[in-house]
């Protein structure tokens, strides 16, 4: 079975590399001292954000692949002071504009009103981003949205029941048809 870092790895070279606190994952993750600590309705807030990014359909969703769970130590134990503060208030400006767009909390909001909060919350995070230096901070959302991603692709849930996964690959094929439709593949 693939590890967590190999696939890690593998995702990050799939996103360009992009995924924040990912050299420090594949490196080896230092506890941070900011003493940032998640309630347990934090965690579950998080996972009900990621299964919005990431419903269960035919296969399972964010939230039982425990994303939020998998959020909670990649950013208490990986991210900087300063990507943990934006994360952590990121947290409170998403339930704040849940209570704008819809007047009712993230969790109070139908699965409709939730997809249409964060998918105007990526727009503005990737108007965010583009105008950002490369020094600037990530946006909070893009950070949840890299972690979701890469929570659950690198499950055992992701990477078995949404990708298909051979546990002892066997020969290198080079070239293998693709019919689409078809799963990508969590093993090489």
């Amino acid at each position: 079975m693939m590890n967590r870092r190999e696939a890690l790895s593998r995702v990050a070279i799939i996103m360009g590399g992009t995924v924040l606190g990912a050299e420090a994952f594949l490196s080896g993750c230092k506890t941070a001292s900011t003493g940032i600590s998640f309630s347990a309705s934090d965690i579950s807030f998080l996972d009900e954000v990621a299964e919005t990014i990431l419903p269960a359909t035919n296969t399972p969703g964010a939230k039982e692949a425990k994303v939020g769970e998998f959020m909670k130590v990649m950013v208490t134990d990986c991210y900087e002071a300063k990507d943990q503060t934006i994360f952590m208030d990121g947290i409170k400006k998403l339930d704040e504009a849940s209570k704008k767009a819809n007047g009712k909390t993230f969790m109070e909001s139908d699965a409709k009103q939730r997809h249409e909060l964060l998918v105007s919350l990526d727009k503005e995070a990737k108007e965010y981003q583009k105008a950002a230096k490369p020094e600037d901070p990530k946006h909070y959302f893009t950070m949840m949205k890299e972690l979701t991603l890469t929570g659950f692709f690198t499950s055992e849930v992701g990477a078995t029941k949404a990708l298909r996964y051979v546990a002892v690959p066997g020969k290198f094929e080079g070239s293998v048809p693709y019919t689409k439709g078809e799963k990508a593949w969590a093993t090489s």
